[in-house]
């Protein structure tokens, strides 16, 4: 699970120029600004990432315009990316141990983006635990997985935004889910929509075998249409074998979403050496969508050429994400 609020060292402070107030901090892989002179390079502090809803609490109290979510932001001109408080915020006699979770000691919970209205859709139930969710940890936490793996060939993949949606074939039985659920037959529902119009169940069942497809679906409706698309659309970024409970390459998957006429997120990169720095990947996440020359991307989504086990990353596989901070700033996220 994403640790959303961790005791964490402050690993190097930095002036802003033209500021006297506040200060760059590092924390993991996070820029940050912080007050002047409340921390020192080497303390542990609590820091909380960006997407932390905070608690109705006294202390939070300077989130509340926020809706009490802390977002990126950019104070003179320093990106800033989380919030460290000093450790006296955690209960009195709280065990104190650098990466130590204090997600639920804090009460933080995750921001998650409504779903839109034609989205949305009478529940069958929660997502099927036959095959993972959609999600990727950010790159500010991996600095010792970028370290281990540096030199890797990889693959770059643009991270589209929309929202999350998965189509399954099991034992003959079709499904559609978001992110965290699982819908019942809609043909109002976008994502059944979907399905239907592209004969998605029928052809899933030619592949004769338990497979999910996960993709992005974006356009009209979605997330205010950044892309600025007529109607709306899928793209394809996962095939995952439910029998092995596995995750199929890149050269699987785009021989699957071609035999199927389905659409990939756009690879921007094939066999790019993997690179530890993480400031140069953040540079990397900066570009314009492939769908729209005039939109900001969202970033990037980096994984090897052929899949691979870690531990330290969500859902278990080598995949990565690296958000663009000028696609979070323009769109006060």
């Amino acid at each position: 699970m994403r640790k959303l609020a961790s005791i964490q060292k402050i690993k190097n402070i930095e002036s802003i120029e033209g500021a006297d107030a506040i200060e760059k901090a590092t924390v993991l892989g996070w820029q940050l600004v912080i007050r002047k002179g409340e921390f020192k390079v080497g303390d542990l502090c609590v820091y909380c990432e960006i997407d932390c809803v905070m608690p109705d609490k006294p202390e939070f109290e300077f989130v509340r315009a926020r809706s009490n979510r802390i977002k990126t932001v950019r104070l003179r001109g320093q990106i800033s990316q989380g919030i460290c408080f000093p450790l006296n915020i955690l209960p009195e006699g709280t065990q104190i141990e650098e990466d130590m979770d204090v997600t639920e000691i804090i009460g933080v919970t995750k921001y998650e983006p409504p779903i839109p209205a034609n989205l949305a859709g009478a529940v069958k139930g929660n997502f099927p635990s036959f095959m993972p969710k959609t999600d990727e940890t950010r790159i500010q936490v991996l600095q010792k997985v970028l370290d281990k793996n540096v030199g890797l060939s990889c693959y770059v993949a643009e991270k589209l935004d929309g929202s999350s949606a998965t189509f399954y074939i099991k034992d003959g039985k079709f499904g559609v889910c978001t992110r965290n659920l699982e819908l019942e037959y809609n043909e109002e529902n976008s994502m059944w929509k979907f399905a239907n119009e592209n004969k998605l169940e029928e052809k899933l069942k030619t592949l004769n075998r338990n497979l999910c497809l996960q993709g992005e679906i974006i356009g009209e409706g979605i997330q205010k249409n950044k892309y600025k698309l007529r109607g709306q659309t899928v793209y394809f970024f996962n095939a995952f074998c439910i029998d092995s409970y596995e995750y199929l390459s890149l050269n699987e998957l785009k021989g699957i979403t071609n035999e199927l006429e389905l659409k990939m997120v756009p690879v921007l990169e094939e066999n790019y050496v993997l690179d530890n720095s993480i400031e140069n990947l953040i540079v990397k996440s900066k570009l314009k969508s492939q769908l729209n020359k005039d939109t900001i991307a969202e970033g990037i989504v980096i994984r090897p050429m052929n899949e691979m086990i870690e531990k330290q990353v969500l859902q278990g596989r080598l995949s990565f994400k690296v958000i663009n901070p000028d696609f979070l700033i323009k769109y006060d996220e």
